[in-house]
Order: C-alpha cells, then structure tokens, then sequence
C-alpha cells in the first residue's frame, strides 16, 4: 500500500511539472510581440524549406544505376586558377575531327576563338570553309556566302529528326553548356568518355547501345568515341584515351564559360583594390579619430 501510495503521489507532482512547463512555453510566446512572432515563424519556414530542397537534391543525386565521378584535381579549379588553354586548343581538335560528326556548338561563334584558341587569321580561314544561309537579298531570296567571324561553329544536322534518324533514335545534345547542365560538370564528361565496359552480369543492353556505368541506366546509344592514338595532336602531345578525355572536358569548360579566364583576373584586382581602400580608409579613420581618443578630459568641482 506504501508503495502504491509513493507510485500515485510521485505521478501527480510528476503531472503538475509537464503542466506548468506547458503553461510556462505557452505564456512565454504569448508574451511575444508581432515582430518576434513573424521572426520565428520565418525562421521556421526557412528552416523547413532548407530540409524539402536538400531532401529532394539528394534523392535527384541518388541512384542506384549509375555511378558518381569522382572530383578529379583540374588544374582550373582554384579560385584563381585559369584554364589550361594549351589543352582548350587540343581538346578543340578532338571535338572538330571526333565529336563533331554528331555534337554540335551552336552557341559558340568564330570570334569567341580569337585570342584563346587561334588567331584572326586563323579564325577567318576555318570560318570561310563553311557555307552559311544569309538573306534576304534586295529582292528577297536567300542566298548562301561563305562563313565570318560572326557566324556560330554549324550543326551536323539540319534539325533534330535528322539527327535522330541517323543515330537510332537518340538524339545527340549540343555540348556548349554540357558542363554546367550536369552536377559533376567536367568530372562527369571525363569520367563518361573514358567509362565504356563490358555490362556486368545480369544486365543486357538492347541493340546499337553500348554500356557505360556514368550514364543514366547504363545503356547508352553513343559508341565509345575515343580510344588511344585517334588522332595526331598538332603540337606532339601524345594521345591517350585519357588526355584526349582531359582535353575535350576542359574545352567544353570554356565553351560554357569563355569569360572563365577574365572573371578571375577581375577577382584578383578586386581584391588588389579593395585591400589597398581599406588600408586608406583605416589610416584616415586613424587620423579623424586620433584628437578625439587621445584628448585628456578633466572635470573641475565648483567652488
């Protein structure tokens, strides 16, 4: 009966307790004023919505049949780091003698090559070679001239059925934002270009496909297109699968970011000019400061 009555009387003053701690939180935010109030509220939602974004990237990020790059050191990727425009000028000729059969670069122009991967002179020749559409004339007709500087590096097909048609079905993406439209970006370039396999077991690919564990559910209509020796680099380097991977990645790199280059140098002067303002505004607040921090101030009893 002790025990029982010990049991029952620690369970009320346990019940009181969580009763005037309830009151105590509901008094408290009762107590808050509209400012407050909004101000948790955000916090909450914010809060909220900060957990629904990161659940729903991670479950775009994850799947189970396909295989993550893994982050690989490129040599641009430091915040002052440019581009290594030796192998933007290599992995330039492995997309026109490889890619460029089914790839396109519509959004890149002759004259964003000027400086970076070949000169004027240059630049103006391997524009001429190509045919462009131009018109309409003084009476009208379209006509075609020979390509300029202004003009956009041309597609391989005349529209997306075409392409289609060509290639089974599949339809080759343009590859000038490639880099930015994928999460691992040049990793994922990389690491698709030089991943072909065998499929492993249990896994069948239909016909034309090919397996490759970089790409989303592993079958893939693109045949693996670069191998060692493909193609004679014009300055000697030596063409490995993986060099010719390295350089048509960093290449598409500046393809969706010619400004690359030019960005950084401004971070650098930025920061060049800001430290050099705000050692001037430090010794200026120094001197406007300095009568005032240093004077004496004494006060005198009245007589």
């Amino acid at each position: 009966m002790a025990l029982r009555r010990f049991n029952h009387n620690h369970l009320l003053q346990l019940r009181n307790v969580l009763k005037i701690k309830q009151t105590n939180y509901s008094t408290t935010f009762a107590n808050l004023n509209k400012s407050q109030k909004f101000l948790l509220a955000a916090g909450g939602i914010l809060t909220s919505g900060l957990g629904v974004i990161y659940a729903l990237e991670q479950s775009v990020k994850a799947s189970s049949d396909v295989a993550h790059p893994v982050k690989f050191p490129w040599s641009h990727n430091g915040p002052i780091s440019s581009l290594d425009i030796a192998s933007v000028r290599r992995g330039y000729q492995v997309y026109k003698q490889i890619c460029s059969a089914c790839h396109s670069l519509k959004f890149v122009a002759y004259r964003e090559m000027v400086g970076t991967i070949m000169t004027e002179e240059e630049a103006k020749a391997e524009a001429a070679d190509i045919t462009v559409l131009d018109g309409p004339d003084g009476e009208g007709k379209m006509f075609e001239r020979p390509g300029k500087l202004q003009d956009y590096v041309p597609k391989p097909y005349p529209n997306e059925e075409a392409a289609r048609h060509a290639n089974n079905g599949a339809h080759p993406p343009d590859l000038t934002y490639i880099t930015l439209a994928r999460n691992e970006q040049e990793d994922y370039i990389f690491s698709l270009l030089t991943g072909y396999c065998e499929p492993p077991a249990g896994v069948t690919v239909g016909d034309g496909q090919h397996y490759n564990p970089y790409f989303q559910g592993g079958a893939i209509s693109m045949a693996q297109p670069i191998y060692n020796e493909a193609l004679e680099y014009a300055d000697g380097t030596p063409a490995t699968a993986s060099q010719l991977a390295k350089d048509v990645s960093t290449f598409l790199v500046w393809c969706a970011q010619p400004e690359h280059d030019e960005r950084k140098r401004m971070l650098i002067r930025a920061i060049f000019y800001l430290s050099i303002t705000t050692a001037a505004c430090w010794v200026w607040k120094r001197n406007v400061w300095s009568t005032i921090k240093t004077r004496k101030v004494q006060y005198l009893k009245k007589k």
